[in-house]
């Protein structure tokens, strides 16, 4: 078997060996049956010689082709490509090919030119006006609501402030005549009057 990086030369007499095999077989004029309708028997011998030719070229191609894959199947084995790089950059090749070609440009341009036409037209203009409107006065009303609970929640602040201070107020007023009564408070109040009775005593015995 030949190399692998070794190219098949097409003016070889050993190219289409592989055709020749399948082309070299005699086949009776008989056997063919009669020329189809409108060709003498001269142009279909032509065709059929014509057709043997492609054949042979044919077979040709497919062994250069089976070369070259071989070799270059070699070459990504050296440079340490993957099968997966390889998928990679055919998927990359493809949407670049994709992205030029003339269907993409052409359905491209006929979006752009859609876009266009459709924020050019009254209703969407209208429709993106109407939204708008509709945004505008959706923040009026949630700044208002907050506003709204913000005040609730100032009264009620000061609502619990103001019974706050009444509570202790009416503490206050209820603890002190029960503290004047304790005995407690009425032996302090016996100790401060013996104190003012001694200072006065006192002061009398030194005039």
């Amino acid at each position: 078997m030949e190399s692998a990086n070794q190219d098949i030369n097409l003016n070889s007499p050993n190219k289409g060996l592989l055709a020749d095999a399948m082309t070299d077989v005699p086949v009776d004029n008989a056997a063919r049956g009669a020329a189809p309708e409108g060709l003498t028997l001269a142009e279909e011998e032509e065709l059929r010689a014509e057709l043997a030719k492609v054949e042979e070229e044919i077979g040709t191609l497919r062994q250069v082709l089976a070369a070259k894959e071989r070799h270059c199947g070699e070459l990504k084995r050296k440079l340490g490509l993957t099968p997966l790089d390889g998928l990679k950059q055919n998927l990359s090749k493809s949407w670049h090919d994709v992205q030029v070609s003339n269907a993409y440009v052409k359905t491209s341009e006929k979006l752009g030119e859609w876009n266009d036409k459709v924020t050019q037209s009254d209703f969407y203009k209208k429709t993106q006006e109407t939204l708008s409107q509709a945004g505008q006065k959706t923040s009026a009303a949630l700044s208002n609501v907050g506003s709204v609970i913000s005040r609730k929640l100032g009264d009620m602040r000061a609502h619990s402030i103001s019974h706050s201070l009444s509570s202790y107020s009416i503490r206050h007023s209820i603890s002190m005549p029960a503290m004047r009564n304790s005995a407690t408070f009425k032996s302090f109040e016996d100790r401060v009057g013996t104190i003012k009775t001694s200072i006065r005593a006192n002061g009398l015995s030194d005039m």
